[in-house]
């Protein structure tokens, strides 16, 4: 599909399966390399990041756990920029090498406070890993260890990403029109 409507909008394919699919392969392939010896906790950032995490878990090797939270600051196509933390994280992670799987990093305020709330439980390290990133959107500092793709300040939807809950399903990114 070149062109698919969600709610009141038209969108366009802006990253096709295959260069998903390509793309989330290599950084397994660094984090395994990067990660090997060590246990990392993969992080999964919900709802966005659901399949993007699926799909990288199952290209990582080495031993790992996986677990989930939920933060918000989005509403309809705009960053809030205030950040509302939905479910909490219940896994003891001092010590170990954390791995945030986010779907997106725009603003970086999301990511700033989840960081600065692991931080708070002592883990021996932290790394990002996003599908996409939105440099000229981003208003703080982050070190953003792993990502797929820049993407200019489009709206997009797709491959776990929502436009007020739908979209999620499409298999590759769209950008709106």
């Amino acid at each position: 599909m070149e062109n698919v409507q969600v709610k009141d909008k038209t969108f366009s394919i802006f990253l096709t399966e295959e260069q998903i699919k390509a793309r989330v392969q290599e950084m397994a392939t660094k984090i395994n390399k990067d990660l090997a010896g060590k246990r990392p906790l993969f992080m999964a950032v919900l709802n966005g990041s659901f399949i993007f995490a699926a799909d990288l878990i199952r290209q990582i090797d080495i031993p790992c756990d996986i677990t989930f939270v939920r933060m918000a600051s989005y509403i309809g196509t705009q960053s809030t920029g205030r950040v509302k933390e939905l479910i909490g994280l219940n896994e003891v992670i001092e010590g170990r090498t954390v791995v945030v799987l986010e779907d997106i990093i725009d603003t970086g305020l999301t990511m700033r406070e989840l960081v600065s709330i692991l931080k708070a439980k002592h883990p021996a390290e932290i790394r990002i890993a996003s599908l996409v990133v939105k440099p000229d959107s981003l208003k703080v500092e982050l070190d953003i260890n792993y990502h797929c793709f820049d993407i200019p300040n489009k709206f997009i939807v797709g491959y776990g990403l929502d436009y007020d809950g739908e979209g999620r399903n499409l298999p590759a990114i769209y950008a709106v029109v």
